[in-house]
């Protein structure tokens, strides 16, 4: 009588199991691998450093022309002030220093849109944020934002800088979950994210 062969093909051996293995390709997986992870404050702050001081450069340089003719401005108004023997009240902003301060504020505004909104818009970063490898993204499609969310960010951020809760809005990211966003990021809904693909000139 022949002898019974089990499925496996080994006479009268138990039935072997193969066991699972994963894909090679794992869509899951892969997506997985490039979610992107929130930067921690250290790697912000010293990008935000150095976009900070290139900005500040840069208005010391559009601002400097007018400081001499601002403060001769001033003294000429106290100084007939004196000689008229009134006592008057002299703004520092008046006619002529406030046409001084627009032209500064318009090439900050210029330099804004070129450094941050554009490059943020473009490739996520900024020069500082290339040198401290952090990129913003947006939340939903961790992707470059759009030119409205990267600029109403830096309006955001522009806006509060120069008050005392500035410092509330960088130091937000501290307490906030789980995407450890300031407020000018909850305004454009992105994240600044670290170790992500690099693209383009500051990619």
């Amino acid at each position: 009588m022949p002898q019974q062969q089990s499925p496996a093909g080994r006479p009268g051996g138990p039935e072997q199991v193969v066991p699972w293995r994963p894909p090679v390709d794992d869509p899951f997986l892969r997506a997985a691998q490039r979610q992107a992870r929130p930067a921690g404050l250290g790697r912000r702050l010293g990008a935000r450093a150095v976009d900070g001081v290139l900005t500040a450069a840069v208005a010391a340089a559009v601002a400097f022309p007018f400081a001499g003719p601002s403060a001769d401005h001033f003294r000429e108004q106290v100084e007939a002030a004196e000689q008229a023997g009134e006592t008057r009240q002299i703004w520092l902003v008046d006619g002529t220093t406030g046409v001084y301060l627009a032209i500064v504020l318009g090439a900050l505004l210029v330099f804004g849109l070129l450094y941050e909104v554009l490059p943020t818009a473009r490739w996520g970063r900024t020069l500082g944020k290339k040198l401290f490898g952090v990129r913003v993204l947006d939340i939903e499609e961790q992707d470059t934002p759009s030119f409205g969310a990267a600029l109403r960010r830096w309006l955001v951020y522009g806006l509060l800088a120069p008050l005392g809760v500035g410092v509330v809005n960088v130091l937000w990211c501290l307490f906030d979950r789980p995407w450890r966003q300031c407020w000018h990021d909850k305004a454009a809904r992105t994240f600044v994210a670290r170790g992500t693909e690099e693209s383009g000139p500051l990619g």
